[in-house]
């Protein structure tokens, strides 16, 4: 079996590496071949997750029909903003008969859309019926390290989630399935809007009680844009939402939940960016998803005062005190 990894990035690699350590070929696709040659030299990707080796069975390449050519499965794991100037490179190589699996969490900026709708876009429709997503508790970090996690691979169709699952299936990833490809994807992207809360939370000091209320009222508006465009509200309680909300609100290894508490702490926005190297997915989702709930008439106070704080100046602490309370 052959899986083919489109992105470099930390998630890509490290499902990249889960794979091969399986004794799956793994090729990992990376745009440039400066990039692929120094991944090969290294056996490492040393920009995003250093001192973890490459297993043999993990090929850096930045030839398309290398990596793609055979690939029982396509996973595709870039920055959101990135999604569709990707799949347009790889566009022509992915027969309509492959398997596609999205594992980036995000909304596109300009269109609003979910991951598997700019990758429909782009392929076109024959696609459609073979792309799936993926999302859940997954730190790259301790995924990478072989400690236990689950997740969820949602499609329309039950037997291509039957078949991706049993692929990224292992005893230290339990893949569970569903056919709520809407709520799955707007679970998994929205929780990163609430994490940039749950950070500002942490910042300020403000203890866990009141990191609770907020987390628990984060939920509630994700579910209410989530079940207006069409997710099935069970989703929203379950691994792809509920499960990813608490691991990304609570760990220092969550992106959103490390700018959120710089924010709070006084830093700017750009100086936290810089600092991490590494794109943080809340941020373009914040601006998205107010688009998105616009166009369905729905209320989203959590994220307007999350996009204020991260454009227009507003103060953490005010933006909680606003939210949960003032100290």
């Amino acid at each position: 079996m052959k899986v083919a990894v489109i992105g470099t990035t930390t998630w890509g690699t490290t499902l990249g590496i889960m794979l091969a350590r399986r004794g799956i070929e793994v090729s990992l696709w990376a745009r440039t071949k400066e990039e692929a040659e120094k991944l090969d030299k290294a056996r490492e990707n040393s920009a995003r997750l250093p001192g973890v080796t490459f297993p043999q069975d993990l090929s850096p390449t930045s030839s398309v029909e290398e990596a793609i050519g055979g690939a029982s499965l396509v996973i595709v794991a870039v920055p959101s903003q990135e999604m569709r100037v990707n799949i347009r490179r790889v566009k022509g190589h992915i027969d309509e008969s492959t398997p596609i699996l999205s594992a980036t969490k995000g909304l596109e900026l300009e269109s609003a859309k979910r991951m598997s709708q700019v990758i429909t876009d782009e392929l076109g429709p024959g696609h459609g019926s073979n792309i799936c997503v993926l999302s859940g508790p997954n730190l790259s970090r301790e995924i990478v390290q072989g400690l236990p996690a689950s997740t969820v691979v949602a499609a329309a169709n039950a037997h291509l989630a039957e078949r991706v699952r049993e692929i990224m299936s292992s005893p230290a990833f339990h893949v569970y399935t569903s056919d709520d490809v809407v709520g799955v994807e707007l679970g998994g992207a929205l929780k990163n809007i609430i994490a940039l809360g749950a950070g500002m939370v942490d910042g300020l000091g403000y203890g866990n009680n009141a990191k609770a209320a907020y987390m628990a009222r984060g939920l509630t508006e994700i579910t209410r844009l989530g079940v207006a465009a069409g997710g099935n509200p069970l989703t929203f309680i379950g691994l792809a939402c509920l499960g990813d909300l608490l691991a990304t609100c609570s760990s220092p290894l969550s992106r959103n939940h490390t700018l959120g508490e710089g924010l709070a702490k006084g830093r700017s926005l750009e100086e936290i960016k810089a600092s991490m190297g590494s794109v943080v997915e809340g941020i373009a989702t914040t601006t998205a998803a107010l688009q998105m709930a616009r166009e369905l008439g729905i209320e989203l106070p959590i994220t307007e005062r999350i996009y204020r704080v991260l454009f227009e100046g507003l103060a953490p602490a005010q933006a909680m005190a606003e939210l949960i309370g003032e100290v």
